[in-house]
């Protein structure tokens, strides 16, 4: 009866007694043999889990550089058209990007800082 409320006492775990039993069994040491490489491979190979994984970032990546060109494209494309025939046009696109001022104008500068 006194043996049921005893403690047990612990087992120490020894590296050597598990490394001792592994090599006994044959079996799972030769499974552990073509598993371990093999999981190696599959997740850090070339062709391995960890490659596609940035693949697929840099294709997400390249893919927005794409939609944001052909939107770039499409609005230079609109102000061609603009331009072709527009004189309004023309002149807003003479004041903003060459800052050109028509005759008789004055144009005054103000110092930001002050």
């Amino acid at each position: 009866m006194d043996e049921l409320y005893l403690r047990k006492e612990k087992r120490s775990y020894s590296f050597r007694a598990a490394l001792a039993r592994l090599m006994r069994n044959r079996r799972l040491l030769l499974i552990l043999a073509v598993t371990i490489p093999l999981a190696v491979f599959v997740v850090f190979g070339n062709h391995g889990i960890l490659h596609r994984i940035r693949l697929q970032k840099q294709k997400t990546e390249l893919e927005q550089q794409l939609r944001d060109a052909e939107a770039d494209q499409k609005a230079l494309e609109a102000q061609s058209k603009a331009l072709d025939g527009d004189p309004k046009a023309i002149e807003k696109v003479a004041r903003e990007q060459h800052h050109m001022v028509r005759e008789g104008e004055r144009v005054y500068r103000v110092d930001p800082g002050k």
